[in-house]
């Protein structure tokens, strides 16, 4: 026990004592760090926070080490003055929420007692956890189905992974392989995934006003002549938050007898709101579901879901390997969670989702919900409330909120775009707003690009949020009359060159 005195174990009787001092460190560096950064994010740009970063955190291996309370408060602060805090209400570029401290000190005791979730005698008590949270969210999924189940993942690039590679291997008897048809709003990881799978590239559906267009999905699907086909749908798309027309589109995946998932990474939380739950109507009709609940879930990454509606699908997964699940173990009632996942060592995820769920219950994460989406349209509201900036036309998309500029649309299209690009750069080198981008339709059919805010934060009021308009609104103003002097510039040559070629999106 003498050689590992200089290191102590966050386990057993006497690990929460060591933790409780160094935890001590931890939260005092975060707090101090988030009070001298001052804002979403750090000032400066990449190669400044680079600089900053390495000055307090290199070397990482030296010969002798500085000790623990040293080594955490250098690189917590260097980490915590460095980050893209989604805690800050100007910090709203992507899906990416703010955790629930609940669940965060969750993922602390998953951490010191480091459980692994592949066989009983690893976790014996956090693989029931892991059960209880799986049958819970089955059932939410998919209410009126006798066996429906659920696999806990890293998120919703897994979860996605995991069902094309279900669906491969129930299509693997037939002579055609699996071709999957999703819509041109799909996330990257449904391509991605085929391509892993060794699967045809995915055939894409056109879509209208960010959703799939059902009768362009009928026509694709009448024209494949046959063979095992799974249709990908979005509920919640990354750019837009559109939801797909899924009760129409399960019609005609029903009608050509070929099988639904739906990417609900994004919009899945809907299910806890009763008032909301309604705009995922036609969920439950899908084979298999992706959840995702670091992003409208309040959870530390990774928190991923994938459920079927019936277990029995999950059965491509089972795997013996005598180290973990022997047959005479099996047999003499030692269980063991292999099967449920492509990975062997898996964190204790399910902890946190578990912890948080029996916190607030589903009243209270619906009204966590429901306040992001109220959130989301109050703050269009004050966007459409203000001459200088303009919304993308049509409904918000559950918490995400498309605007530019009006500056920028008094320019060339492409001109126009740049300006949309610098004003997000500009605010993101300054530290002072993290605002995502999108490429979508106009109101006049014409793709432009658009600021995007994501609204996750689950206790941030729209007031909170104007002042982000505030800085746009300058920003754009800076940024149009910085296009418009390098225009009135000349080139070498004597000519002036196009702005688009100085401000690129």
């Amino acid at each position: 026990m003498s050689a590992g005195g200089g290191a102590p174990l966050a386990g057993g009787v006497h690990g929460p004592g060591h933790l409780r001092a160094l935890t001590a460190v931890v939260l005092d560096t975060l707090e101090t760090a988030a009070r001298a950064r001052g804002g979403p994010l750090p000032a400066g740009g990449p190669d400044e926070v680079a600089r900053r970063t390495t000055a307090l955190a290199a070397p990482v291996l030296p010969e002798e080490g500085i000790g623990a309370e040293a080594a955490l408060a250098d690189l917590v602060r260097a980490v915590a003055e460095g980050a893209a805090d989604p805690a800050d209400p100007a910090c709203v570029a992507h899906l990416h929420c703010p955790p629930l401290a609940v669940a965060a000190a969750a993922e602390l005791a998953g951490a010191a007692l480091n459980p692994s979730m592949d066989s009983w005698d690893q976790a014996p008590a956090a693989g029931v956890i892991e059960e209880l949270t799986t049958a819970a969210l089955a059932r939410l999924v998919h209410p009126e189905a006798p066996a429906p189940d659920a696999l806990i993942t890293s998120g919703g690039t897994e979860s996605n992974l995991v069902a094309l590679l279900l669906a491969r291997e129930r299509a693997a008897a037939g002579e055609r392989p699996l071709r999957v048809v999703t819509g041109a709003n799909a996330h990257h990881s449904v391509h991605r995934a085929a391509w892993m799978l060794g699967l045809p590239a995915p055939t894409v559906v056109a879509c209208h006003d960010g959703r799939i267009d059902p009768a362009a999905l009928d026509r694709t699907l009448a024209g494949l002549g046959g063979g095992p086909v799974l249709v990908v749908a979005t509920a919640g798309t990354t750019d837009e938050g559109r939801i797909d027309p899924l009760p129409e589109i399960a019609r005609i995946a029903e009608r050509y007898g070929v099988e639904l998932h739906v990417d609900a990474a994004y919009g899945g939380p809907l299910l806890f709101s009763e008032r909301l739950a309604p705009r995922l109507a036609g969920l439950d009709r899908a084979v298999s579901v992706t959840l995702d609940l670091h992003k409208l879930g309040w959870q530390p990454v990774a928190a991923g879901v994938l459920a079927v509606a019936d277990t029995a699908l999950l059965a491509p997964l089972s795997l013996r390997a005598d180290y973990l699940n022997a047959d005479d173990d099996t047999e003499a009632g030692l269980p063991d969670l292999l099967g449920r996942s492509v990975r062997t060592t898996r964190r204790p995820d399910a902890l946190k989702m578990a912890v948080t769920f029996r916190a607030l219950g589903r009243r209270g994460l619906s009204e966590l919900v429901e306040h992001c989406v109220r959130t989301a349209e109050e703050f269009g509201r004050a966007v459409d409330a203000r001459p200088a900036l303009r919304r993308r036309p049509g409904a918000i998309g559950i918490s995400t909120v498309l605007f530019r500029p009006v500056v920028a649309d008094e320019r060339e299209p492409e001109a126009g775009d740049a300006v949309v690009a610098e004003v997000r750069r500009t605010l993101l080198m300054d530290g002072r707003a993290v605002l995502g981008r999108a490429v979508a339709e106009d109101g006049d059919g014409r793709r432009r690009l658009w600021l995007k805010a994501t609204l996750l934060h689950p206790a941030a009021a729209s007031a909170d949020l104007l002042p982000l308009l505030d800085l746009v609104t300058e920003a754009a103003e800076r940024a149009a009359v910085a296009a418009e002097d390098a225009d009135s510039l000349p080139a070498a040559g004597g000519t002036g060159a196009p702005a688009t070629e100085r401000l690129s999106p």
